[in-house]
């Protein structure tokens, strides 16, 4: 399924700089451990690149198999899993949160205070369904550190890279805690797809885990795919790095010890999947097909024409609605939909792009995008914490849109998708 790049309007030579640019810029200067970059158009790889390392105390290369932790684009996947649920009737979009979380039902929105003493007002409506999908159901995340509430966040440990106790005694805790606004008045990112997993698996009746396994990855053949790297495939894990103080990078999670090597004990649908590129992709092809891949249909055409539109109250972009100091993704000319970002006006965003592509990242840095118009899909792997740090998504993106050939008087492509 791979094609030279004239075939499908893609330049080779331009498309062979992402990675001597990447090289050269990032792995040569110690900035990330390695990279791959992956550019699918018109059912064909045109691109597959990787450099640098995957561990490298352990010299181990960057693999076009590598397995990697791609922390929130776990969150697209969750999204689809309550969109299947929301397709078979057992889920509405309008649906009250408390309806599967009946002690949510009195959640208060923060009104002064600390968190032995908060103080609530009511909400304006109750949090729904499509508040935990486009994360303008109030709740936070503690690392933004801008509110009291985030703090109680971090006392209690909600929501942090390296899970602490069950989903179930997340969902607990935050029946506790006061709301950051009144759902729907205000976008923060937040642990909303967390909470989709915990409804997810109650209302399927089996594990968030065993959904996704049986109703997602086995059906579209994403083998690599879990909340914990399976045995006989830990030569291919990656090491995590962090950006250190002073520079280059430390060791952040040594594959070889791990939490990732066992099942963990918080089933996080935010942010706990392992995954490849390879199968990242097949994720992203049914997709921008419409719900169904090679002869699977997760869902109708209809469903992900739904998901990929902008759902922020008003038709607002991010910067209207947005209290959160941190998302992944820049904010100018982007709405939200369910489960991803979405390009409304690409001038505004200052990078290339189409209006109507929607896309998500991870906090080592990988990101991903899917633009119907072109029939593209680009992915982009590394492990380096946080993912603000180098303008690498940015540089990414700029260079795929730039490696597109004029077809000026050539016959019309077919498109797939929207």
């Amino acid at each position: 399924m791979s094609a030279r790049p004239e075939t499908v309007g893609l330049s080779s030579r331009r498309l062979e700089n992402i990675d001597t640019f990447l090289q050269r810029k990032y792995v040569d200067t110690g900035r990330m451990p390695g990279t791959l970059s992956l550019v699918w158009r018109r059912g064909e790889i045109a691109h597959l690149g990787v450099t640098g390392m995957a561990d490298i105390a352990r010299g181990k290369k960057m693999a076009e198999d590598t397995i990697f932790r791609i922390y929130s684009m776990t969150k697209p996947v969750t999204s689809v899993a309550t969109m299947m649920l929301v397709e078979q009737g057992l889920i509405a979009l309008d649906d009250p949160v408390h309806r599967f979380i009946p002690s949510w039902k009195d959640l208060g929105v923060y009104n002064g205070g600390f968190m032995e003493t908060f103080r609530t007002k009511r909400c304006e409506r109750p949090m729904q369904v499509i508040d935990l999908l486009r994360h303008t159901s109030g709740l936070t995340y503690g690392f933004q550190q801008s509110t009291n509430v985030d703090a109680a966040y971090r006392k209690v440990k909600i929501g942090e890279i390296e899970k602490h106790g069950t989903l179930e005694e997340m969902v607990e805790k935050l029946g506790t805690l006061p709301l950051e606004f009144s759902p729907g008045t205000a976008w923060n990112y937040s642990v909303s797809t967390d909470i989709l997993g915990y409804i997810v698996g109650k209302v399927a009746g089996v594990t968030f885990d065993d959904f996704l396994r049986t109703k997602i990855f086995k059906p579209l053949g994403m083998h690599d795919t879990d909340f914990h790297v399976h045995e006989g495939t830990r030569e291919r894990f990656a090491a995590c790095y962090a950006v250190a103080p002073k520079g280059g990078m430390d060791l952040q999670d040594d594959p070889a010890k791990s939490p990732y090597l066992a099942p963990p004990s918080l089933v996080s649908g935010g942010g706990g999947l392992v995954s490849t590129a390879g199968d990242y992709l097949r994720f992203c092809r049914m997709l921008i097909n419409g719900g169904s891949l090679d002869g699977v249909q997760l869902l109708s055409p209809k469903t992900v024409e739904l998901m990929t539109q902008n759902h922020l109250p008003g038709g607002h972009d991010l910067p209207a609605l947005s209290k959160s100091l941190f998302s992944e993704a820049a904010y100018n000319g982007i709405g939200f939909g369910l489960g991803f970002s979405v390009t409304m006006d690409p001038v505004k965003t200052m990078i290339t792009g189409s209006v109507g592509e929607y896309s998500w990242g991870g906090a080592a840095s990988t990101t991903f995008w899917i633009d119907p118009r072109e029939d593209l899909i680009a992915i982009f792997m590394t492990q380096l914490l946080p993912s603000s740090v180098y303008p690498v998504r940015r540089e990414f993106r700029t260079m795929v849109y730039s490696s597109f050939v004029s077809e000026a008087g050539l016959p019309a492509k077919p498109r797939v998708g929207f």
